[in-house]
């Protein structure tokens, strides 16, 4: 369970006035913790688990959004 409350103390990070680096960062550790939830979710199936996972990868999504840029529209 201290996985959980790691995940859940992420999620209050402030996605704001990050540097790249820092962006960097926070998109691992979203991946590492999202991966360590589905494994912990494989065996357990709690849908709470579930509801974590996808507020973390839509946090991710939007700090790899940030890394990658808009894509240009020819």
């Amino acid at each position: 369970m201290d996985l959980i409350n790691k995940a859940l103390e992420f999620e209050k990070t402030s996605l704001r006035s990050l540097s790249t680096s820092d962006r960097v960062k926070l998109s691992r550790e979203a991946k590492n913790l999202i991966l360590s939830l589905n494994e912990i979710y494989k065996r357990n199936h709690d849908e709470t688990i579930m509801d974590i996972m996808k507020r973390l990868t839509a946090m991710k999504r939007k700090v790899e959004k940030r890394l990658k840029g808009v894509p240009l529209v020819a």
